[in-house]
């Protein structure tokens, strides 16, 4: 098995099927109001770095970081059901933090719902802990980020 991590720079036809995938995943037990996700073309903003993890060649999940002046933020964490428990989060989970540490932010961050627990004991296991609302976050309505949880690591 070859694992594979690549900056994806244009939303490909490989991108938007992890994307719809892990849409369909997340409106299985959250409201459109209580998602956070960027959209598909917004991956691609110039303070955004999104990758996508190949096992063997094929295209099995991604993840990008947006960077911002003083935090970077895990964004669109996914993974192919089928090809979970391989270490494809978690090597996701180091690039996108190596890629945090080069622009020398001190903080990665995250939000994320209490039924993505698989994340959740994935962050947790590499270091984050829960943290306060953060960013554009913290300006909204308490009943849109009532599903939310926030984690935070320092870098």
């Amino acid at each position: 098995m070859s694992m594979t991590i690549e900056r994806a720079f244009v939303p490909t036809a490989e991108v938007a099927q992890l994307v719809a995938e892990l849409e369909a995943a997340l409106d299985a037990n959250y409201t459109a109001d209580q998602r956070h996700g960027l959209a598909l073309e917004q991956l691609f903003e110039p303070h955004i770095r999104f990758f996508i993890a190949r096992l063997d060649g094929e295209a099995v999940g991604c993840g990008g970081v947006a960077l911002f002046d003083d935090y970077a933020e895990v964004k669109r964490m996914y993974s192919h059901e089928a090809a979970r428990g391989r270490g494809i989060g978690k090597a996701l989970l180091a690039h996108i933090e190596a890629q945090a540490r080069a622009v020398r932010v001190p903080l990665l961050r995250l939000e994320t719902g209490p039924y993505q627990t698989a994340a959740i004991r994935l962050y947790e296991s590499c270091g984050f802990r829960p943290c306060e609302k953060f960013g554009h976050y913290a300006g909204l309505p308490p009943h849109r980020i009532a599903m939310s949880l926030f984690y935070e690591k320092r870098l």
